[in-house]
């Protein structure tokens, strides 16, 4: 039985996309009127692009899988994967610049990060994430309405390297938690900015990277919490061991750069750089 088979069996109104058939979400918890999952139309592996929910097809209705098209398609797959490594992967046609402002953040930053939308991401403004060669490695998507999962990564499992790659200020970048703690400062004035995606996706070999840059000190910028000031404790003696000077500034008025304003942030700038 192919996946087709199963889904027209079970009832369920799909359409074709690309190497996926898209159809409203499977979770019980989850009213779905816009479809927003994704199945595999080989394997049968599905995954919800609002919510989070994943599976497998067969394994979710009791239906039989096709082996042999299965390990046709992993083979493939490994292939493709081979390809994505060498080339990176490419924004997908039909893609829609996203042109607003959003969350305080003018749609001019938004189109330097080459922010889009599309149907494939449902709900979600979503970011090219490029490494040190310029190569688009993954998709972060960040939901527009306050649905949970708020960030998801396409493909979901995939090194995330720092981002963006920037210049620094007399040898110093500022290391940032979330994408939108890094848009927010580029947008008002301070470019020297980049993010981990979370606190414990700042590893050690990310790190090492930075000397790659002629990096030679950087200032920690995060959450003004305790899970966030203990992720600095932990980045502050791990720059330290590969001979980074690090300069740990702690917000006192906001929880996270994302929430600074423009005279806020310029006045950042003054103290940290004299202007």
């Amino acid at each position: 039985m192919t996946v087709d088979e199963l889904l027209t069996k079970e009832g369920i109104y799909f359409r074709s996309s690309g190497k996926d058939h898209v159809v409203c979400c499977l979770s019980p918890d989850h009213e779905d009127r816009n479809p927003s999952m994704r199945i595999d139309k080989i394997t049968g592996v599905f995954n919800c692009m609002s919510c989070g929910f994943s599976g497998n097809i067969f394994e979710h209705f009791g239906g039989k899988p096709n082996w042999l098209g299965i390990q046709r398609e992993r083979f493939k797959s490994l292939v493709q994967n081979k390809l994505k490594e060498t080339v990176g992967l490419e924004i997908p046609e039909n893609a829609t610049p996203f042109d607003q402002e959003w969350r305080g953040i003018s749609k001019e930053t938004f189109r330097k990060f080459r922010a889009f939308q599309h149907p494939d991401y449902v709900n979600r403004v979503v970011f090219p994430i490029t490494d040190m060669s310029g190569k688009i490695r993954v998709f972060c998507g960040r939901d527009l309405a306050n649905n949970t999962p708020k960030y998801m990564f396409y493909p979901a499992e995939t090194h995330i390297p720092l981002f963006p790659m920037v210049k620094p200020h007399n040898g110093d970048i500022i290391l940032v938690e979330g994408i939108f703690d890094m848009l927010n400062l580029h947008d008002k004035g301070l470019t020297n900015v980049c993010c981990m995606f979370g606190v414990n996706k700042g590893s050690i070999d990310k790190l090492k990277l930075l000397k790659v840059q002629n990096i030679s000190s950087v200032t920690l910028m995060l959450d003004s919490d305790e899970a966030g000031q203990r992720g600095a404790e932990r980045l502050k003696a791990e720059l330290e061991g590969i001979q980074v000077s690090v300069n740990n500034y702690v917000l006192q008025t906001v929880k996270d750069p994302g929430e600074l304003t423009a005279s806020k942030v310029i006045k950042l700038k003054e103290n940290l750089y004299g202007g």
